[in-house]
């Protein structure tokens, strides 16, 4: 009998980190069987510099998770993240289908396509992901589910998640190299969140932060859903810059004062 196994790669500018996962029958929760992370290389806030440098700096955490699992990885699930993830909402519009103006599925996902039609500057962008956050009909917004409603009007509002087409592009040839298929790409603010976050938390409405090395990321839940996410072209490492900048002492020094080291280590 095959194995479900289910691989996660995460490429970030300090770090390449990879979780390799098996899912057992009559079990929803997935065990653990290699968790790898190394230093990348070859990378600034999230976009590629250096193709072999990354190449290789995947290749070796690759190859470290396969030895820790003893499974060959053949197909990942990819997180994507850098300066420039982003999102945008954009409204459209529809008359429904059918001739007793009730709503079908096929409508809800015409609407969604006349929103993404009505995105402003979406020039050189791939939309990576389309959340609908709400309804209409007739201009009354729709509680619960849209289908089987009747009306003449049904309007949608979309969240669009969207990243550079030229980065994720060189992201996914640079993977192709290393021999390994795609399965999906995931914005990584969404991925950490299904890990981080509880559902009680995401429908009361909060904000997801992840302070990177050098690009920091938001992402505000509410009502369950999505509704904005942003990606800040500063990091941990600024910080420390600035420390070190504004003290004139060492990186070294001014790491250990920003993590609390400093005093750690004098006392």
């Amino acid at each position: 009998m095959s194995r479900h196994i289910v691989t996660g790669l995460d490429i970030g500018t300090a770090s390449i980190r990879v979780v390799v996962c098996e899912y057992k029958k009559g079990s929803n929760i997935p065990k653990i069987l290699a968790l790898v992370k190394k230093k990348s290389r070859g990378l600034q806030r999230g976009y590629i510099l250096q193709f072999e440098e990354v190449v290789d700096s995947i290749i070796e955490t690759i190859n470290e998770a396969e030895r820790q699992s003893g499974i060959k990885i053949k197909r990942v699930f990819i997180s994507i993240g850098g300066i420039t993830l982003e999102s945008k909402t954009a409204l459209g519009s529809i008359a429904p289908s059918r001739a007793d103006s009730e709503i079908t599925d096929f409508d809800i996902n015409r609407a969604i396509e006349a929103s993404e039609s009505a995105l402003i500057d979406n020039k050189n962008k791939t939309i990576i992901h389309r959340i609908p956050l709400g309804f209409k009909l007739d201009n009354k917004k729709v509680f619960g589910r849209a289908e089987g409603l009747k009306g003449t009007k049904l309007e949608a509002k979309t969240l669009f998640i969207t990243y550079s087409t030229q980065h994720l592009n060189d992201l996914m040839n640079i993977i192709e190299q290393t021999g390994i298929q795609i399965e999906d790409v995931l914005a990584s603010p969404l991925a950490a969140s299904f890990s981080t976050l509880t559902k009680l938390q995401k429908t009361s409405g909060c904000i997801l932060a992840n302070i990177g090395s050098q690009t920091t990321s938001i992402a505000v839940f509410e009502d369950g859903i999505p509704v904005s996410i942003q990606v800040f072209s500063i990091g941990s490492t600024d910080i420390t810059n600035d420390i070190a900048l504004g003290l004139q002492i060492a990186l070294e020094d001014a790491e250990e004062i920003k993590t609390g080291n400093k005093n750690k280590n004098n006392n």
